[in-house]
């Protein structure tokens, strides 16, 4: 009786040491001294940088290194579509770190009568800033959260696989009278025709633009990449070279 006794006491103590822990963590989990002071945000950029930044700082600062609550963090982002997805890690006592996984806007087409961001998968990027962004000349419309459309959905993998390089100096991107087509910024009309080889469509195209000789184009060709043409030259450069040059 008194083995059994003192083993049902040492049980007792030992239940309620692990009540008084438990009560303890939960207290010292939402407590202020260990309440987050820092928030380092990365992976964010863009002309809403700033304001997803803001909005992840003021979300996180209303959490502990021991109670780091994500959803709470992505309900603080809806707003911001562009933000794909994010991961905190609490650095213990006072810091926490946010990686931000965001979409990459490529251009922006007209979707219900106004203009909006796409991302390069095609994900419509409602509220996202569309200034300065390659205009996507398509007819289009969204089935979700994804625009629909074959002639859209062309567009945006051709702008897709651009190099940044080029991708930042393209004005339209269209269906033009040799396929789909690229303007530039400063420079000549991209023509693709149509989405093979686009890897090597885009690096017959950079070649070409960066050869002396064709300045001044109003078009390259790169609907065979093995043999990009440029044209019509300037006069000048059309006697140099002892024929002119016609559109395809």
């Amino acid at each position: 009786m008194v083995l059994a006794s003192r083993k049902a006491t040492v049980a007792a103590a030992a239940l309620l040491a692990l009540v008084v822990l438990g009560a303890m963590f939960l207290w010292l989990r939402d407590s202020s001294l260990v309440g987050v002071r820092q928030v380092d945000v990365t992976g964010v950029t863009g002309s809403q940088a700033e304001e997803i930044r803001g909005a992840l700082t003021d979300a996180g600062r209303d959490m502990t290194t021991l109670h780091v609550r994500e959803d709470a963090l992505r309900d603080a982002v809806q707003a911001y579509p562009v933000v794909r997805e994010l991961h905190a890690d609490a650095d213990f006592p006072h810091r926490l770190r946010i990686t931000v996984n965001s979409y990459d806007p490529i251009g922006s087409m007209e979707i219900g009568g106004r203009s909006v961001a796409i991302a390069r998968d095609g994900t419509v990027l409602d509220g996202t800033p569309t200034k300065g962004l390659t205009a996507i000349a398509a007819t289009g419309s969204a089935a979700g959260t994804k625009i629909t459309g074959t002639e859209a959905t062309k567009l945006v993998r051709l702008l897709a696989a651009a190099p940044a390089s080029l991708r930042s100096r393209a004005l339209r991107a269209y269906k033009g009278p040799n396929g789909l087509a690229v303007d530039l910024r400063d420079g000549p009309r991209v023509d693709f025709g149509d989405l093979a080889q686009l890897d090597a469509k885009w690096l017959a195209a950079t070649a070409v633009l960066a050869d002396a000789d064709s300045r001044g184009a109003s078009y390259v060709d790169v609907r065979l990449p093995e043999r990009p043409v440029a044209g019509p030259l300037p006069a000048t450069k059309e006697g140099a070279q002892g024929e002119p040059s016609t559109s395809p």
